[in-house]
């Protein structure tokens, strides 16, 4: 997958939207300030015992960005490209992602400038070990919750609730979720985020007077995120038409078989640059940006829909799966161009939806059953849905700028009803 320009900076990008929206929304500009700014960033060495002995330091980060609407939450990814700025990005749009879903959470993320595939189990494990306790003072079930990301899972939390749980002297479930349901984690939650997707896809074409049954979907990425996107698509016999991984992408018209191209990649060390079947072509990244489709889904990196590759799309709608896959100038190009795009803060708000379940069922001491949590995320979605559709046709905006609306003018109204301390 195409890699972030050097020039693009996440945070310059959502800071621009949000000032947008609060013109179009006509939205408190100075309780805006508090809002677009970090209540805390810190940044982390970790020293690791390699597995031959020697000692590698890997720089780590959490950014908090706003708690005035309930406890900080938000994923901790591994990756070589990971830095301060992302972080801080990724931080803000979960604020306004639990904004748009209605959840009391407020917006963090975490993350370690590391390529995971080059460390063995067990420097994983001590690097996440060791970046969880370097945190540990600033995170907690009624502080700040963690959960999984870019190439972290469920296991990578088992270790941070692990290392937190022995430093407290004590279980502490609610601190992260996302993790295996025999440590408290909630069924549902690892595709939670996929589903999310899905129903965002249904929610739009519905509104468009279109039956999903009818689409074709393309899909970049094939991560926790887009292959459970995938899978939901497939056994709903809704074709999906293209998917990639890091190493390229497959494409047939008639549609894929992702059931066999996931059953392949669970193999460790597949790529889908060596499956092969009747039919499928193999393509690039940018070419599965490109094909034809009805619904096209980014579920990769940020920046991924450029002024360029927008230009070039012949998709009739986006579902952005992944935090900003598509640029400023990116999103201009689509909006002149007619394409709807579903934003990033409700697209994949599926996941902090369950995980927010997942913390609920551990500070209660229950458990659902997975048609429950699955109902409960269909229903909230629905409503949020209902919300930006008003204030889109309120403000005759784009889905984006509507999602952003109501997000802002929950954190804004916040922060003025509670006012400035001291």
């Amino acid at each position: 997958m195409k890699s972030p320009a050097k020039n693009y900076d996440p945070y310059e990008n959502v800071v621009d939207v949000m000032e947008k929206a609060v013109e179009i929304g006509h939205i408190n500009k100075s309780m805006f300030e508090i809002i677009k700014n970090p209540q805390r960033e810190t940044k982390v060495y970790l020293p690791i015992e390699m597995d031959d002995g020697h000692v590698e330091v890997f720089e780590g980060y959490r950014v908090q960005h706003s708690n005035i609407r309930g406890p900080f939450k938000g994923g901790i990814r591994f990756h070589p490209d990971c830095n301060l700025n992302e972080v801080k990005a990724l931080s803000v749009w979960m604020s306004l992602k639990c904004a748009v879903a209605n959840i009391p959470y407020g917006g963090a993320k975490g993350g370690i400038k590391v390529d995971p595939s080059k460390l063995s189990k067990g420097e994983l494990r001590r690097l996440t070990r060791r970046y969880t306790f370097a945190i540990a003072p600033i995170i907690g079930a009624d502080t700040d919750i963690p959960a999984p990301d870019v190439n972290t899972n469920a296991q990578t939390m088992a270790w941070v609730l692990d290392t937190y749980s022995q430093l407290a002297g004590k279980p502490s479930p609610g601190v992260v979720t996302g993790k295996p349901v025999e440590l408290g984690g909630s069924r549902g939650r690892n595709s939670a985020t996929g589903r999310g997707v899905y129903f965002s896809t249904k929610f739009l074409l519905q509104e468009e007077g279109k039956d999903i049954k009818d689409a074709s979907v393309a899909i970049q990425g094939m991560g926790n995120v887009g292959s459970n996107a995938a899978r939901i698509f497939y056994h709903r016999d809704i074709k999906v038409v293209a998917v990639s991984d890091v190493s390229g992408g497959l494409y047939k018209k008639s549609g894929l078989d992702i059931t066999d191209i996931s059953d392949y990649l669970e193999t460790k060390g597949n790529l889908l640059k060596d499956y092969n079947a009747p039919g499928v072509e193999h393509i690039t990244n940018e070419e599965l940006l490109t094909c034809e489709c009805d619904v096209l889904i980014p579920a990769a990196l940020e920046n991924q829909i450029t002024a360029e590759v927008a230009e070039k799309v012949k998709c009739s709608y986006i579902i952005e799966a992944a935090n900003g896959p598509t640029s400023e100038a990116g999103d201009v190009v689509l909006e002149n161009r007619g394409i709807p795009v579903i934003p990033d803060i409700f697209a994949n708000c599926g996941g902090v939806i369950v995980s927010y379940f997942e913390w609920v069922q551990n500070i209660q001491e229950l458990t659902w059953s997975r048609e429950r949590v699955n109902e409960m995320l269909a229903d909230l979605m629905s409503k949020a849905f209902m919300d930006i559709l008003s204030v889109k046709k309120e403000c005759d905006c784009t889905f984006r700028m509507a999602a952003y609306i109501v997000a802002l003018r929950k954190l804004v109204y916040a922060e003025e009803i509670k006012g400035i301390f001291p």
